[in-house]
């Protein structure tokens, strides 16, 4: 598996660099968001680990251009900023997933796998339908009324779970569990700014499907048929 590392900090690179080599990852290294954009343009990686402290260029701007034209590329944001907001910032620029610093090293292992499994899991011939929103798996492509909705790797992890659980209402948990697949802060509001990311792409093309809010619980998919 072929994965770009995007880290300033040469100490720190070479640590994840031999870990993540010695799991059987192809590692290749880079010390800023420029190079990464030149790197991206004429070569491929698996997965992208993007720190979000980089000289010229930071990494949620990185982040941004990265998803641009790579939008299924997944992205797991390094970060000393612990702050919400500035986790915020980063998912709203099109990550995935993020990992503050300092971490265990067993952790950005796990992550990376488990973010990798969600894409796995995507990745076959499936394809869901909602009146005129359509939800292409194996390509990952999502029209409404045959105009595209451009989804990053969670944002459309999480339609395609609303659909494939049309009417039933989800709590907070359960989507943490089947869409994330670890457990994360309970006093974050993650969820609530990815659906307001997918009630906003929706909206933009007049798709009549949408999200609904259960106060107390969390969340339903109310189809448009």
């Amino acid at each position: 598996m072929k994965l770009l590392l995007v880290e300033d900090e040469a100490d720190i690179a070479a640590f994840v660099r031999q870990g993540l080599s010695e799991e059987g990852f192809d590692v290749t290294w880079l010390p800023d968001g420029e190079q990464a954009l030149e790197w991206l343009s004429s070569n491929h990686a698996d997965i992208l680990l993007l720190d979000i402290r980089l000289p010229g260029m930071d990494g949620v701007e990185a982040c941004r251009r990265i998803r641009e034209t790579r939008v299924k590329l997944p992205i797991i944001m390094l970060t000393a900023l612990d702050a919400v907001e500035d986790r915020v910032r980063g998912l709203r620029a099109g990550a995935d997933d993020y990992v503050p610093k300092p971490f265990a090293f067993e952790e950005l292992v796990a992550r990376i796998e488990a973010l990798m499994r969600r894409v796995g899991n995507h990745a076959h011939d499936q394809r869901l339908t909602d009146g005129p929103l359509v939800l292409e798996a194996d390509a990952h492509q999502c029209t409404c009324h045959g105009r595209p909705v451009e989804l990053t790797v969670k944002e459309f992890a999480l339609l395609s779970y609303f659909m494939e659980n049309r009417g039933r209402a989800l709590s907070r948990d359960e989507i943490h569990r089947d869409v994330w697949g670890h457990d994360f802060d309970r006093g974050t509001n993650l969820i609530d700014v990815y659906v307001a990311y997918v009630r906003s792409k929706l909206s933009e093309v007049d798709c009549p499907a949408h999200i609904e809010t259960i106060r107390g619980v969390g969340y339903r998919y109310v189809a448009s048929t």
